[in-house]
C-alpha cells in the first residue's frame, strides 16, 4: 500500500482574474500553483479561460491577447517547473487556421498536453461559435507552444508515475452539459480523475443543477471529479459569474468553493482513486479500452499528507437528521416488503418471533405489523414468544410484555430454564460453569421453541439477527443462527435504534412509543448469563469490542475490500477524538479473526432481506471459503 493508501490530494483554484489582464492573471495563477503544491496537492485546476479571462470576446482573435497567453504561460511554467503537481490552466490555442478554447496541461516546467473543448456552445447568453472551432474540427495532432512540441487533442490521458490508479483526463465546461460527455470515454479508457475547467455564469437554480452533474458524473463514471468555473472577476455586461467550484467522488462532493468571493480562493480534498479503481474492477459492465488514447506521465507528489476529507464514524447512519429519517423509511419498507411477500407464499402464514425486549427482536416485531398491514391482515395473527432463561433481567422482560399487549399482539410465554436444564442433565454438563455452552444451550432452546410453535400454528419463524451479529458470527449456530427469513439480515446494529426511534416517532403514539423508545436505549446483550442483581450483567460490546468500530471495520472491508492498514488509517481519521491507535488496532483484529473464522456459519444462514450495498448472504452477496487464511491480513494490520 502507498504511502497515502491511494489517496490523491487535489484543488481546485479560482482566481480573481482581470479580464484581458494576461500578465497579472499568470502571475496569479503561478502564485496559486505554488499554494497547491506547498499543501500536498498532486493535481489544481483552474477556470476556463483563466490566463485572459473568459469574458474577452472579440478581443480573442486580437494577436495581443494570443501571443501575451502564450508569453504568459512560458511565465508559468518558468516559475513552477520544480512542482510536483499537474496544473490545468485555460487559454485561446491556435492549431493550424483554427483557434481553439483549450485546457493547457503543466507538470515541472514541461506541456503534457493541450485539450481542445469538444462542444462549443452557441444558444442564449453563450457565443462561442464565434471565436473558437470545436473539436470536430480538423486539427494537427500536434502543435508548438512555448518552445515545446505537445500533443493536442481530447484523448490524452496524465498518468501519475507514483501512484498505479492515477490517471487524469480533462473536459471544458459544456463537455460536462452535453447527452454523452467525453468524460465517460476518459474514464472507460482508465482515467480515474476528471477535471473540468468551467466558466459557468450565476443564475437562479443553476449552481444546484451544476451540483447535480457534477454528482451524477462522478458516479456514472465512478472516478473523482475536480470543478472548477470562473470567478467573480469576470466582466458583468451580461452575466455573472460565481466562482463556483467543487471536488467530488462517486457520488459524494467532498469540498466546494465560497461561492461570490471577491478574492482569489483555493479548495482541496482528497481523492480515493484506490478505492474507484476497486469499485470499477467489481462491475464487469464498466469496459473500455482505451484505444486512441495518448498516455503521458507526469510527477505527483511523493509525500505523504494529512487528510482534510471527512472521514464519517458511521458510515450507515446519515448525519442529517432528515436524511437520516428518510433513509430509515425507506429500510423499513423494504423489509417489510419482502416479508410481506414471503408470508403470500405460504397462504395464511403467521410470523412467530422471539421477542426480548431488545432492539432487534424489536425492530423484526414492528416489520411484521407493518408486512401484515401491507397484506390487509391483522397484527394480532402475529405469535410473539417471550421465552426468560437465566439471564433475562425484568427490565427487558417487562419491554417485551407491555409491548405485545398494547398492541394486540398473540403473546405466549415459554421458560426456557427446564429445557435447558433437561439439556445440562442429559449431556452431563454442569449448570455452575457459565461457559459458551451454557449459553449455546439456551439460545438452541429459544429456537427449538420457536420452530415447534411455527410448526403448530402454519408461522414461519421470523429471524431477528442484524448485519453486525452475521459479520462477526456472534450468534448460535442452528440457534439464533436459523429462521425462516430473517428481516434483520441487512441491518447494521449501529442503524437498529435509528430505525425503531423513527417508526416509534412515525407510527405509534403514548405508551406504545414511550415503550419503544425506551427499548432503544437498551444496552446490547443476549441475557445469556445470570443478571448482577436486576442489571443486565452481560453486555455484548464489553465482550467483543464497539460495533461503532466493528460496523466502521465492515463498511470498508466488505464495501470496498480495502486492506487491514488502510482500513486502521481511515479508523485514526474517524475515531480520533474517541479511541487511541492501541485500541483501535485491538478492535480490528478481532473484527478479522471473528469474520474469518465465521463464515461457515454464514454459508447457510436463512433467506433475508438485502437492503443496503453490504450483504452478507452466501447466494450473491458475499463468497468466500471457510478457510481462507487469516495470516497475511493480520500481518498487515500489525505492520501499520
Amino acid at each position: 500500500m502507498g504511502h497515502n493508501y491511494g489517496f490523491i490530494k487535489t484543488a481546485a483554484a479560482v482566481p480573481f482574474s482581470s479580464i484581458g489582464g494576461v500578465s497579472q492573471n499568470c502571475e496569479i495563477i503561478a502564485g496559486q500553483i505554488n499554494e497547491a503544491s506547498d499543501n500536498g496537492a498532486s493535481i489544481v485546476v483552474f477556470p476556463e479561460m483563466s490566463v485572459s479571462g473568459y469574458t474577452c470576446n472579440d478581443l480573442f482573435q486580437h494577436e495581443t491577447i494570443i501571443s501575451k497567453c502564450e508569453e504568459g504561460l512560458s511565465g508559468i511554467l518558468s516559475s513552477t517547473r520544480k512542482l510536483p503537481i499537474l496544473a490545468m490552466v485555460g487559454l485561446p490555442v491556435i492549431n493550424g487556421s483554427n483557434l481553439y478554447n483549450c485546457a493547457c496541461v503543466i507538470n515541472m516546467g514541461r506541456i503534457l498536453g493541450i485539450v481542445p473543448k469538444s462542444f462549443i456552445p452557441g444558444y442564449r447568453e453563450f457565443y462561442e461559435p464565434r471565436w473558437f472551432s470545436g473539436s470536430r474540427s480538423d486539427y494537427m495532432p500536434e502543435i508548438e507552444l512555448c518552445g515545446q512540441r505537445v500533443p493536442f487533442g481530447t484523448r490524452i490521458l496524465f498518468c501519475d508515475e507514483n501512484e498505479r490508479n492515477h490517471a487524469v483526463a480533462v473536459e471544458i465546461c459544456e463537455d460536462l452539459w452535453v447527452p454523452v460527455p467525453p468524460s465517460c470515454g476518459h474514464a472507460l479508457a482508465g482515467a480515474t480523475v476528471i477535471c473540468n475547467l468551467s466558466a459557468s455564469n450565476a443564475l437562479i437554480a443553476k449552481h444546484e443543477y451544476r451540483r447535480d452533474l457534477v454528482n451524477a458524473q462522478s458516479a456514472r463514471c465512478i472516478c473523482g471529479y475536480v470543478y472548477c468555473s470562473s470567478g467573480t472577476g469576470e466582466s458583468t455586461t451580461d452575466v455573472v459569474f460565481d466562482g463556483d467550484a467543487a471536488i467530488a467522488e462517486n457520488g459524494t462532493v467532498l469540498a466546494e468553493s465560497e461561492r461570490f468571493l471577491r478574492k482569489s480562493q483555493v479548495i482541496y480534498s482528497e481523492i480515493d482513486v484506490d478505492r474507484l479503481a476497486g469499485e470499477r474492477i467489481k462491475m464487469n459492465s464498466f469496459e473500455g479500452t482505451g484505444s486512441g488514447y495518448v498516455r503521458t506521465g507526469f510527477t505527483g507528489q511523493g509525500k505523504s499528507f494529512s487528510l482534510t476529507r471527512v472521514i464519517d464514524p458511521m458510515p450507515f447512519v446519515p448525519k442529517d437528521r432528515d436524511r437520516l429519517d428518510e433513509r430509515c423509511g425507506e429500510i423499513f419498507r423494504i423489509q417489510a416488503s419482502g416479508l410481506a411477500r414471503r408470508l403470500e407464499s405460504v397462504p395464511g402464514a403467521r410470523p412467530v418471533i422471539g421477542v426480548s425486549g431488545g432492539l432487534d427482536s424489536t425492530l423484526a416485531l414492528l416489520v411484521s405489523i407493518r408486512a401484515l398491514g401491507m397484506l390487509d391482515r391483522l397484527q394480532s395473527d402475529i405469535i410473539a414468544v417471550t421465552m426468560p432463561g437465566f439471564g433475562t433481567t425484568e427490565g427487558t422482560y417487562k419491554n417485551a410484555t407491555l409491548l405485545c399487549k398494547n398492541l394486540g399482539i398473540d403473546l405466549r410465554e415459554v421458560d426456557i430454564k427446564n429445557l435447558s436444564g433437561e439439556v445440562f442433565t442429559a449431556c452431563g454438563i454442569d449448570d455452575k460453569n457459565h461457559d459458551v455452552t451454557y449459553e449455546n444451550v439456551q439460545a438452541r432452546a429459544r429456537t427449538y421453541v420457536l420452530m415447534t410453535i411455527a410448526n403448530r400454528s402454519n408461522g414461519l419463524v421470523i429471524g431477528t439477527g442484524d448485519l453486525s451479529e452475521i459479520a462477526l458470527g456472534w450468534n448460535t449456530y442452528n440457534g439464533d443462527h436459523m429462521s425462516m427469513y430473517n428481516v434483520n439480515s441487512g441491518i447494521p446494529k449501529t442503524l437498529v435504534k435509528f430505525l425503531i426511534k423513527r417508526v416509534a416517532e412515525h407510527e405509534f403514539e403514548g405508551d406504545a412509543a414511550k415503550i419503544l423508545s425506551g427499548i432503544a436505549e437498551q444496552p446490547i446483550t443476549p441475557e445469556l448469563l445470570p443478571p448482577d442483581g436486576k442489571n443486565i450483567s452481560q453486555k455484548t460490546e464489553e465482550i467483543i469490542g464497539p460495533y461503532r468500530l466493528h460496523d466502521f471495520f465492515l463498511y470498508y472491508f466488505v464495501r470496498f475490500g480495502f486492506s487491514p492498514d488502510k482500513i486502521f488509517f481511515l479508523s485514526k481519521a474517524a475515531f480520533r477524538v474517541e479511541y487511541d491507535e492501541k485500541t483501535l488496532k485491538r478492535w480490528l483484529a478481532v473484527f478479522l479473526e471473528r469474520f474469518f473464522k465465521n463464515q461457515w456459519k454464514r454459508d447457510c444462514v436463512p433467506a433475508g432481506v438485502k437492503v443496503g450495498s453490504i450483504d452478507l448472504s452466501p447466494r450473491g452477496s458475499w463468497r468466500m471459503p471457510a478457510e481462507a487464511s487469516l495470516r497475511d491480513y493480520l500481518d498487515i494490520l500489525e505492520r501499520a
